[in-house]
């Protein structure tokens, strides 16, 4: 504002001492925050998790029966601003444990044979070279099978630049108690859109015996069988917790790389039996 006598402040200016401290009145929380206890985290003695939506490190979510979402799309590779994201699809009926079967007997989206992931692919090939990414979460808006989400691990640094591409095991979710480890055979009567849908709670009877009979030694074969008959409630997803003081991420690639399991001679004979743990709706779909 301005009139005759000049420029007339908006603000009431101080007058007299508080004319004179003037200058100094910014040092006001300086001098405040002096006498205040300190607040320090003692990472990495305690770690404090960040905020739900904090944008960490991938990982490859899992159906409740154990099968893996990813299908091999490319989808997020393509999307990624930095080219950070490698990713080589494969065809479920090229699995080994389909090695016995006619040809042309057993399509790839045929839930009778083994499966990675639901339908007719899978992520054969999965890498993230975090040298690169930016964490932008786009790679997450692409996947159209919510696969692919972002945990609240940030203790990334790493020893060298190969440690810092993370592969398929480093990035998958651990099993949760009551998943059968994949490779198995779909849920009886059902397709991949039932288990986009979410309408797969569990694993089954018959993907137990299924496993049990190729896999006998197979360490989620008892969890899964007691989801299977009731005696446990159905899993639920696991999420990828702050790596441990022992070392840089060595103890969850151990159980990642036991989550995927080895490859086993395959087998012929499996019969399906019932759908008891798919949710449906109504009577048509």
């Amino acid at each position: 504002m301005h009139d005759e006598t000049g420029y007339q402040p908006l603000r009431p200016q101080a007058k007299g001492l508080g004319e004179f401290l003037a200058p100094v009145a910014g040092f006001g929380v300086t001098f405040a925050s002096m006498f205040k206890p300190v607040v320090t985290e003692d990472y990495p003695r305690k770690k404090v998790a960040p905020q739900g939506r904090y944008h960490g490190r991938h990982q490859l979510n899992r159906y409740a029966d154990g099968l893996e979402k990813c299908i091999g799309c490319e989808l997020c590779a393509w999307a990624c601003p930095a080219d950070a994201i490698y990713v080589e699809g494969a065809s479920n009926a090229d699995l080994p444990e389909n090695a016995d079967a006619a040809p042309g007997t057993l399509a790839a989206d045929s839930p009778d044979g083994a499966h990675m992931s639901p339908g007719e692919r899978y992520g054969r090939v999965y890498q993230i070279n975090y040298l690169r990414c930016i964490f932008c979460g786009l790679c997450v808006e692409a996947c159209p099978t919510r696969a692919l989400t972002m945990s609240n691990d940030y203790e990334l640094a790493g020893n060298s630049r190969e440690g810092m591409i993370y592969e398929k095991q480093d990035l998958l979710a651990p099993l949760s108690e009551g998943m059968l480890a994949a490779p198995h055979p779909m849920v009886e009567g059902t397709t991949d859109t039932d288990y986009y849908r979410g309408d797969v709670l569990a694993a089954t009877q018959a993907q137990v015996d299924w496993v049990r009979e190729r896999r006998p030694d197979d360490e989620t074969l008892d969890a899964a069988e007691a989801v299977a008959t009731g005696k446990l409630p159905a899993p639920t997803l696991r999420q990828h917790e702050m790596r441990p003081d022992a070392g840089p991420g060595e103890a969850e690639k151990a159980a990642g790389a036991a989550a995927v399991g080895s490859v086993r001679a395959p087998a012929t004979g499996a019969t399906t039996t019932a759908v008891g743990s798919v949710r449906h709706e109504g009577a048509a779909r």
